[in-house]
């Protein structure tokens, strides 16, 4: 399987697209997934794949046993499909003869910010849900809604929604795609970070896990995110999940529902297939994004982007990301690490996170930023950030997009170019 050669692409940007034009003399390498199978009927998929679980019992023989269930779905950053996966699952519950009282859902917001209003209604995606059961936001910082289940063999004190940990049925949803530090995406990543204490997360996003080279995009060979993230599932009994995979237009590919793990891991064998793409050679120009609405909400977010195109980028490179950034830069902790980031640089910002074994808030993504920073010249086209947002970057910014890839093909200099039209949903590995 090899990325396509082909001039005319479109990246993903907000809820639209932008075109990528550049002269004729550079040699354009798209690198896109294969064309990935297709789900006629993803209601009855669901149906079907709840009725026929992966290394577990049957939902209904669970729920007639049960007293309460907890379902956790992730936040607004992620495009899983809740609207076909919450009904049906919901309702199997309900026909078992589990209350509807007794139902939660709880939005997996790790150290985000909650979801609320209309966009609790996107999130959602079918009214019936709310109406049905309870639908709440995990909150990071207070302390009463956790409970310690343990701690792991690196010594990260792992302290849990309660919610969840004492359900009878506890069940995760999520979306599996490649990862730019945990590997994959979706099971066990919805538990932790997704519903873990402030505490728990920071010890995640110290610079041990950031820095290690094996917490990378697609790997989930001995990588200690993915390893810590298994250790913690073993704690809490019986964990399943329902996992889906999307195409490029948001459309179901692959739906299971089983125990965590080894549904999880169906899935990510799906997946990879199509979203790990070998490349002949690294180039001098890669042109990305940040996948659009919702990833590209934030510059946070945008970082995910960045790193996942490493793959492609020769070293001292130029790359150029396209994010909208609708609601600006992230949060005040994330804006306060990157003014860390302009105020000492690259090595003073990195030697003042490494003696930290709580990280900042928010300050991971910082330091995964600069893993491009180190790597080449990086340059941002964004019309969401204000000009105290984009001297915040640390990149190039750039508000016309004409001008922007101009520019980039002027710095560069570049005979080949590598145009990611997904972004962090394609893994670019190149053979040298």
């Amino acid at each position: 399987m090899h990325a396509t050669i082909n001039p005319t692409v479109n990246l993903l940007y907000g809820k639209g697209d932008l075109p990528v034009l550049l002269p004729a003399g550079i040699k354009t390498e798209v690198i896109l997934k294969p064309a990935m199978p297709l789900i006629a009927d993803p209601v009855g998929a669901v149906a079907m794949a709840l009725e026929t679980p992966v290394e577990a019992p049957s939902l209904s023989e669970m729920a007639r046993s049960a007293r309460s269930a907890c379902i956790v779905i992730c936040d607004i950053t992620r495009p899983v499909p809740n609207g076909v996966i919450l009904p049906p699952l919901i309702r199997a519950l309900i026909e078992a003869g589990l209350p509807a009282e007794h139902i939660t859902v709880l939005i997996a917001t790790g150290l985000h910010r909650p979801n609320l209003g209309p966009e609790l209604e996107e999130l959602v995606g079918e009214e019936w849900v709310t109406q049905t059961v309870e639908v709440v936001n995990h909150y990071a910082q207070n302390a009463k809604d956790h409970v310690t289940v343990g701690t792991t063999r690196r010594g990260t004190t792992v302290r849990l929604d309660r919610r969840f940990v004492e359900a009878d049925l506890k069940i995760v949803t999520g979306l599996v795609e490649p990862h730019f530090m945990a590997g994959y995406s979706g099971g066990r990543k919805v538990i932790a970070p997704g519903i873990a204490h402030e505490d728990t997360i920071r010890t995640f996003h110290n610079t041990t896990f950031m820095e290690n080279p094996l917490a990378r995009n697609a790997n989930l060979q001995n990588n200690p995110l993915h390893d810590e993230q298994v250790e913690i599932v073993g704690m809490l009994g019986r964990v399943l999940a329902i996992n889906t995979v999307l195409d490029d237009k948001r459309r179901l590919s692959f739906v299971n529902f089983g125990e965590v793990l080894a549904s999880h891991a169906e899935a990510v064998t799906h997946i990879r297939a199509y979203a790990e793409i070998p490349i002949a050679r690294r180039h001098p120009l890669v042109i990305t994004c940040s996948a659009g609405h919702p990833l590209d909400l934030t510059y946070y977010q945008t970082g995910k982007g960045m790193v996942s195109a490493l793959g492609a980028l020769a070293p001292g490179g130029t790359l150029l990301i396209a994010s909208r950034c609708a609601e600006g830069l992230g949060s005040e902790e994330f804006r306060y690490a990157q003014k860390e980031l302009i105020r000492l640089g690259v090595d003073g910002f990195l030697a003042e996170a490494r003696k930290r074994p709580l990280a900042n808030v928010d300050e991971w993504q910082t330091v995964k930023i600069t893993e491009a920073l180190r790597q080449g010249r990086i340059h941002l086209f964004s019309e969401g950030l204000d000009e105290s947002a984009r001297n915040l970057t640390g990149v190039t910014c750039h508000m016309d997009w004409t001008e922007a890839l101009t520019c980039v093909v002027r710095e560069s200099q570049a005979q080949t170019a590598a145009i990611i039209p997904e972004g962090p949903y394609v893994v670019p590995l190149a053979h040298s």
